[in-house]
């Protein structure tokens, strides 16, 4: 029997949020029951443009069952941005922790997340290129996703993969060609120098921020807005807080909120500061 922890079987016996959305923003399906789980998780978001309503249905284990209950706790009430920053560890650590053998339940649930964000985003139901190398036939595990689960998790061996996606569990033709790509992720993290996280920011004066703030707006979300007959004005800049005016075809629409997290926010974060709230006037 597998040790499990008590919130596990909490979110076994008693799930929350099963069923489904009526129209759902963004849906996706993910695993296969000829491989022994499922799931299909849903999303709803609101006004506010924040995940009102998450709902899932799956078909596996007791893990695959609360992991797939933790993570709509844990998105609701979050923007997409913030949702896609859960990891296959933080649903894990939400649980009080799953047994190695399960971790690939947690991992399934954030593959569910992903391609939900992704369905809402651009109508696409398959997140996976065309180009990426299946590594693992037998559950049609990807490169990307090995490398992904490689260095998310910290993993060294084929053994960990497998528990973590299933690659190299079934035929076992793959798991030479498994360690290669966990070697190389494990090099490449080795010889990497410091990323921009890593290193202490450096501090722009007020003018400098507003001037990149203000080519952001023009190169990366005025064009978007231009295309509906919409605009946005920069009010002004306290700190980090940037206040916005919306023009055009975008004033008093129902989805600003929407338009300012998703797009005005999330560029913003990206090309200058990931401290900046947006506020609109």
């Amino acid at each position: 029997m597998w040790d499990y922890t008590d919130k596990v079987m909490d979110h076994f016996r008693h799930p929350r949020n099963v069923g489904a959305i009526e129209h759902p923003d963004g849906k996706a399906t993910v695993g296969s029951l000829a491989c022994g789980d499922a799931l299909t998780f849903m999303f709803r978001l609101g006004p506010d443009g924040r995940i009102a309503e998450a709902k899932f249905q799956t078909f596996g284990c007791a893990s695959a069952v609360a992991s797939s209950s933790a993570l709509t706790e844990m998105v609701i009430g979050k923007t997409l941005e913030e949702a896609e920053k859960i990891t296959n560890k933080d649903i894990a650590d939400y649980l009080g922790g799953l047994p190695d053998q399960k971790m690939h339940c947690s991992v399934m649930g954030r593959e569910a997340l992903d391609a939900a964000i992704h369905n809402y985003r651009t109508g696409e139901e398959n997140v996976v290129q065309v180009n990426d190398e299946i590594v693992c036939t037998c559950f049609g595990v990807s490169r990307a996703e090995i490398e992904r689960v490689t260095r998310e998790n910290h993993l060294h061996s084929v053994e960990e993969v497998t528990n973590y996606c299933k690659a190299g569990g079934g035929c076992g033709m793959c798991r030479d060609r498994i360690q290669e790509i966990v070697d190389e992720v494990n090099h490449a993290q080795a010889a990497a120098p410091a990323t921009a996280a890593d290193k202490p920011a450096k501090k722009m004066t007020t003018l400098q921020k507003i001037k990149l703030i203000e080519q952001t707006l023009e190169e990366q979300v005025r064009p978007v807005l231009r295309k509906d007959g919409g605009d946005v004005e920069l009010v002004d800049v306290e700190g980090d807080t940037v206040r916005i005016a919306f023009r055009g075809m975008c004033a008093g629409c129902r989805s600003a909120a929407i338009t300012r997290d998703n797009l005005i926010a999330n560029a913003l974060h990206e090309f200058v500061d990931p401290a900046i709230q947006v506020v609109m006037e």
